[in-house]
């Protein structure tokens, strides 16, 4: 995975905002695709940062990773040592597998 903010020098993901008003939107979006990223910047101030789709999907992506790690650390850290069988899970929710087949699944793979 590429360090998605990594850029040999700032100064040239900067944008001034006038760049835009001079019509040269294309062009920097052709920047973005190509950097990653880009901060646009009016009145010498960081105003936005533009970002490539692919990379605001890794950092969706990190931010998923980072999410499920704390999770995952703080169940650890609670575990009771108590485990259960699938079997156990559906009896004590009072269902069986055959209720299972005929339960939708939103966001599942069909693998018929």
């Amino acid at each position: 995975m590429s360090n998605i903010f990594y850029h040999s020098n700032v100064l040239d993901a900067l944008v001034p905002i006038t760049r835009f008003n001079r019509g040269e939107a294309n062009k920097i979006f052709d920047e973005v695709r190509e950097s990653g990223y880009k901060i646009v910047v009016k009145n010498n101030t960081p105003a936005c940062v533009m970002l490539a789709p692919e990379r605001y999907q890794e950092l969706m992506d990190m931010l998923d990773d980072q999410y499920l790690l704390v999770l995952a650390e703080e169940r650890i850290k609670n575990d009771s040592g108590k485990t259960y069988t699938f079997e156990e899970i559906l009896a004590k929710s009072g269902r069986t597998f055959e209720d299972l087949e005929d339960t939708p699944v939103k966001y599942g793979v069909d693998f018929e």
